[in-house]
C-alpha cells in the first residue's frame, strides 16, 4: 500500500503545467504589466473623445486617398530611385564602419580590453539614435539632401550591423584558429584564414537584411530633409493632395515588397 501512496503522490491523476508558486509568479508579473500599462495610458493625457467619430473621419480619408493620382508618378520617379540609392549607399557605407568595428567589439579578437569598450561604445551609441535624429544632425552638417540620408541611414545601420557580426565572431569554431595558430601565423593570417571564412554568410546575410530595413527607413529622411521620397510625401500632405499620397504610399509598398523578396533570396543563398 504503501508503494501505491508513494507512486500516487508522484504522478497525480490531474497533470498542471505549472506549479501553485509558479502560476502565482506569473499572475503576479501580469499584474504588474496591467498596472504599467493603466498607469501610462493615465499619464498620456490622451483625448479619448477623438475616437468617437475616428472609423467616420478613416472612412473619409479613404475616399479623398481612392483612386490614387497616377499622373503623378513622374513627379515621385526620380525621388523613389534616389529613396533606393540612398538605403544601397548607406549600407555599402555601413560595411566598412561596422566590419572593422565588429571584431573591436567581439572578445575573442579584440586587442585589448580598451579597444573592446571602444567597439563597443561605438555600436551601443550608434544603434541608440533613430535614423531621423541622425538625419536632422547631418542635415544640419551636410545641408539638405542625400548625403545627408546616406550618413544617417550608415549612422543607424552600425550599431546592427557589427552588433550581429561580433556575436558571429564570438561564437565561432576555434578548432580552426588554434590549428592556424600552431603554425606559426600572424594574428593577421589568422583572423582572414581562421575568423573571416566561418563569418563571412553572416556578414553577407546581415548586410543584405539590414539593406532591406534601410529601404523603409530611407521613406522618410525627407521629412527632414535628407533626401528621398519623404519629401515628395510630406509635401503631398501638407496640400492635403491625399490621391498623391496613396500613390506614393503604393509606390513605396511595391519597393518594399520587393526590397523583401531580394533580401530573402540573397540570403537563403550565403546560408
Amino acid at each position: 500500500m504503501s508503494l501505491l501512496n508513494t507512486t500516487s503522490e508522484q504522478y497525480p491523476d490531474i497533470w498542471h503545467k505549472h506549479s501553485t508558486k509558479e502560476l502565482l509568479t506569473r499572475y503576479f508579473w501580469y499584474l504588474i504589466v496591467v498596472f504599467v500599462a493603466v498607469w501610462s495610458v493615465r499619464h498620456l493625457d490622451i483625448p479619448w473623445f477623438y475616437f468617437l467619430d475616428a472609423h467616420v473621419q478613416a472612412a473619409d480619408l479613404g475616399s479623398r486617398m481612392f483612386p490614387p493620382d497616377w499622373d503623378y508618378i513622374d513627379v515621385i520617379w526620380d525621388p523613389l530611385l534616389e529613396t533606393i540609392h540612398i538605403a544601397t549607399l548607406g549600407t555599402l557605407v555601413t560595411f566598412f564602419i561596422a566590419f572593422p568595428t565588429a571584431f573591436l567589439a567581439a572578445r575573442n579578437t579584440t586587442p585589448n580590453t580598451i579597444a573592446w569598450l571602444i567597439g563597443k561604445f561605438i555600436l551601443v551609441s550608434t544603434r541608440s539614435v533613430n535614423t531621423v535624429v541622425w538625419a536632422l544632425l547631418f542635415v544640419a552638417i551636410f545641408g539638405p539632401g542625400p548625403i545627408a540620408g546616406i550618413w544617417a541611414v550608415a549612422f543607424r545601420s552600425v550599431g546592427f550591423v557589427g552588433k550581429l557580426i561580433a556575436e558571429a565572431i564570438e561564437e565561432i569554431d576555434v578548432g580552426p584558429v588554434e590549428a592556424i595558430e600552431a603554425t606559426g601565423a600572424s594574428r593577421l593570417q589568422v583572423l582572414l584564414y581562421g575568423v573571416l571564412p566561418q563569418v563571412l554568410p553572416v556578414v553577407f546575410g546581415t548586410m543584405v537584411y539590414r539593406w532591406d530595413i534601410n529601404i523603409r527607413e530611407s521613406t522618410v529622411l525627407g521629412f527632414v530633409g535628407a533626401g528621398g521620397i519623404g519629401i515628395e510625401l510630406y509635401s503631398s500632405i501638407n496640400q492635403f493632395a491625399w490621391s498623391e499620397v496613396s500613390l506614393i504610399l503604393g509606390t513605396v509598398l511595391i519597393v518594399v515588397v520587393f526590397s523583401e523578396f531580394i533580401s530573402a533570396l540573397v540570403r537563403s543563398k550565403v546560408k
